[in-house]
């Protein structure tokens, strides 16, 4: 903490006026932390039928469309299906973890939520209060905390079924969210510096004027890193059913399968949430002008709602687009792309903060910027190892393609077994007999000569013996 105060201190930023929230009577945090846990039901039951509704729209089908008022109540009768079918526990499961790690996996994403502001000061029953249930002065980092908790429930589910395919996603489930929480932690430093403080109802009112979207590459770092977090497509590697059949929670059913199934939904709602929060300024409207008056009383709140909505377009949009992709493919982009390019930002962002803020002759800079893209622009263009490079690759792949097999030779129809020493001792009896080369083809192939198979070119026809 002593560390933290310094580093706030330093950005000229002091920690956030925790009385708002620590004067609010019992009864209010009561409600709204129950509001905040029904926010998240209720966001969890519209993004399961919004995002079958969506995909239908985009493979031109008919989605949910008999429960409720166009289809709307297909999720709540999805859960109430689940609720009432058999709870089966595997023998050789490991009961007490079994029945404990779908609640690990759902409650740490609810547990985030605490940290995300919905809207500025509001009055509740008379009672003057913000439209947020915490705030800390490491806000951030406890939303990276609760949100990497999640993965033991996926690890214990793996591990406590005692079976092979749910112990594999549940191992991949980890390395992936290690992987992705490195590139995740690093698109939010970009914001860090430029906010000043770790707090997230500090960061929202520090994009007043413009907000953190600028950032672009760390917004688009942040963006694939939540895809990967959250265990969506085209990341659902843990549960790949292809290959895992349904990975962690292949032993799963009844109630806890649909734990496990709020979890992802509700992991999608809160990485949507901080998204918001951190890059497109919170409850705080589009800087338009005209707009500029609707960030007071409970106005805020519905552009916290049409931001997160956005966000959750967003996942189901690659999900009715993107195919899955393959582990190692999965894993190289995590740790040699988006943390190298993470690494690099963050130490641009910095050096230009630094330059804004303690440079007052910028044209030496400006000069020594422009000769070093020069240089590089000139290097990628006349760059000998690169072409090449790609000479020697289109070499090999034309040797490949002349070395490749052909159905031309293709022996038809297939030659025989080479014989045993009995029969050729009879083919060496008849032709010593008298027997001629010109006998049929049939007991010529019978006898054990290779020398008479016939070799039919492949065309577009069936092929037919000779």
């Amino acid at each position: 903490m002593t560390g933290t105060s310094t580093l706030l201190l330093a950005a000229n930023v002091g920690d956030p006026d925790m009385s708002v929230l620590t004067d609010d009577p019992f009864w209010l945090i009561l409600i709204k932390a129950v509001a905040v846990f029904a926010f998240l039901l209720v966001m969890t039951l519209f993004s399961i039928v919004f995002e079958r509704k969506v995909v239908a729209k985009m493979q031109q089908r008919v989605g949910p469309n008999r429960h409720g008022p166009r289809g709307w109540l297909q999720s709540l009768a999805d859960g109430v299906k689940l609720m009432l079918k058999e709870d089966i526990i595997p023998t050789l499961a490991d009961k007490p973890i079994f029945i404990l790690a779908p609640v690990i996996s759902a409650v740490p994403a609810i547990l985030a939520f605490a940290c995300i502001p919905f809207g500025p000061e509001v009055s509740i029953f008379g009672e003057r209060t913000t439209l947020q249930l915490a705030d800390l002065p490491v806000s951030v980092l406890y939303l990276l905390a609760a949100a990497s908790l999640g993965v033991y429930g996926l690890i214990l589910a793996g591990w406590s079924s005692g079976s092979t395919y749910p112990l594999l996603g549940s191992l991949r489930s980890a390395a992936q969210i290690i992987s992705y929480e490195v590139a995740m932690g690093l698109a939010f430093v970009a914001v860090f510096i430029y906010a000043g403080t770790l707090s997230t109802a500090g960061i929202v009112q520090s994009q007043h004027d413009w907000w953190y979207i600028a950032l672009l590459p760390s917004f688009i770092l942040y963006c694939i890193a939540m895809v990967g977090e959250t265990n969506r497509t085209p990341f659902d590697l843990p549960e790949a059913e292809g290959e895992l059949v349904g990975g962690f929670h292949t032993e799963y059913s009844s109630i806890k399968f649909a734990f496990f199934f709020l979890a992802e939904y509700i992991n999608m709602v809160t990485v949507s949430a901080i998204a918001t929060t951190l890059f497109l300024g919170g409850w705080q409207p589009p800087p338009i002008p005209g707009l500029s008056g609707l960030d007071h009383g409970w106005y805020p709140l519905i552009w916290f709602v049409i931001k997160l909505l956005l966000f959750i377009f967003v996942f189901i949009w690659l999900r009715g687009t993107l195919p899955r992709l393959r582990y190692d493919q999965f894993m190289a982009f995590g740790w040699k792309v988006l943390i190298p390019v993470g690494l690099v930002w963050v130490l641009a962002v910095a050096t230009f903060r630094a330059y804004q803020e303690h440079v007052s002759d910028r044209t030496p800079w400006l000069i020594g910027f422009g000769v070093v893209v020069g240089v590089l622009l000139v290097v990628a263009i006349i760059d000998p190892g690169a072409a090449r490079a790609q000479r020697e690759q289109e070499e090999a792949e034309r040797e490949r393609a002349e070395s490749a097999p052909s159905l031309d030779r293709i022996p038809w129809p297939p030659p025989p077994p080479p014989p045993s020493d009995g029969a050729t001792r009879a083919l060496a009896g008849r032709t010593a007999a008298g027997s001629t080369a010109a006998g049929s083809g049939a007991a010529g192939s019978a006898g054990g000569d290779k020398g008479n198979t016939t070799v039919i070119p492949a065309g577009s026809g069936p092929r037919q013996e000779s």
